[in-house]
């Protein structure tokens, strides 16, 4: 079953990659812990929409969440070195995390995986975008298939203003 709103996070240990340096495993609970944090999910790393255009929106606008007191954290179904290379290639600035679900424990307890197999990709995260306080979820916005539109940096702000 899908998260909903005011659910609190499962926690799940997962692996996160902030500013270049060495990945730490943390859990959930303790990420998310006395935080605000918009959390979106792509696909895969690498892949062209994620690449070109979610991830881009996001660094772009980086300093409008932080300005609100917002994290802003990105999380795929892959493992930590691929993730740290594409913060590497994407010039992720310094505190915009990236999560590593490997293994897709935190996406399936999200209740928010995909089967990715007709495309050669396995498990993987559904496009989503949430934002969190303090671990409870107060906005879920989860993309159909094939479009990116509620899941953008720029929709997430203009619901942040809303709320």
């Amino acid at each position: 079953m899908t998260i909903q709103i005011e659910q609190t996070l499962p926690d799940v240990e997962i692996a996160v990659v902030d500013d270049g340096a060495e990945v730490q495993r943390v859990t959930t609970s303790t990420l998310f812990a006395d935080r605000n944090v918009v959390l979106f999910a792509v696909p895969g790393a690498f892949t062209p929409t994620c690449s070109n255009r979610h991830l881009p929106g996001y660094v772009k606008h980086f300093d409008a969440f932080k300005a609100r007191g917002v994290e802003v954290y990105c999380m795929a179904v892959n493992d930590a070195h691929v993730m740290k290379a594409w913060a590497i290639s994407q010039q992720v600035p310094a505190g915009l995390k990236l999560l590593a679900d490997g293994n897709g424990s935190f996406t399936k307890a999200l209740g928010l995986e995909m089967d990715g197999s007709a495309y050669g990709m396995g498990m993987r995260s559904r496009r989503f975008a949430l934002y969190a306080e303090n671990g409870v979820v107060k906005l879920l916005n989860i993309e159909s298939p094939g479009e990116l539109r509620v899941t953008t940096a720029e929709a997430m702000l203009d619901a942040l203003v809303r709320q």
